[in-house]
């Protein structure tokens, strides 16, 4: 890009403060400062709107799409890149645009009422894969705080297949006996910490 101007009659120099005016700005709203919020929203509220028509959306989606991807940046703020914030709500409003116009092809394709609701039933959440990722990760330090000998024994209750109590007992120096009492003060010790 030259230096002196952008394809815009932006120079790059006033490109590069209004980014950093941004990256500031998601800081703050991140540390909940609701002035910065609305004035974040502000400042990239065309570009979002401008992502959802590109995608020739209407009204109402565009507005719903709009209103989704400032959600997910709420959701997500502590995450996001404060200098690369412009461009994860591009992605992220891209995503949403195709996402609602799938959901219309398979909505305009489908003539049954019933295959609306069995549609329905059958996607998963929206964030399901993200909410079990994160649960994944909360049992993984659940688990790593746990005595290392009750990792191991839930680590061969837990193959697939699991290992039997007999190999358990001896690869752990447990009696059989006591095994399933084990598991279950392990099981419960781990309830616990996935409750805190």
């Amino acid at each position: 890009m030259p230096s002196h101007l952008t394809g815009r009659g932006v120079t790059e120099q006033e490109e590069t403060a209004a980014r950093s005016e941004a990256a500031n700005l998601v800081v703050l709203a991140a540390a909940g400062d609701q002035q910065a919020w609305s004035r974040l929203v502000d400042h990239y509220a065309r570009l979002v709107w401008a992502v959802t028509r590109s995608f020739r959306l209407t009204d109402s989606d565009a507005s719903d799409v709009s209103q989704v991807v400032w959600l997910r940046l709420l959701e997500y703020i502590d995450r996001v890149d404060p200098v690369r914030v412009g461009a994860w709500l591009v992605v992220t409003t891209r995503r949403e645009c195709l996402r609602v116009l799938a959901f219309r092809k398979r909505v305009l394709l489908t003539y049954e009422p019933d295959d609306f609701e069995a549609a329905a039933a059958g996607a998963p959440e929206l964030d399901a894969g993200m909410l079990a990722d994160e649960r994944a990760v909360d049992v993984r330090r659940a688990l790593q705080s746990l005595p290392d000998r009750w990792q191991q024994l839930l680590g061969m209750l837990m193959a697939d297949p699991p290992a039997p109590y007999a190999e358990i007992s001896q690869k752990l120096g447990l009696p059989i006996g006591s095994i399933g009492p084990i598991r279950g003060r392990c099981l419960q010790k781990l309830r616990l910490l996935l409750a805190s």
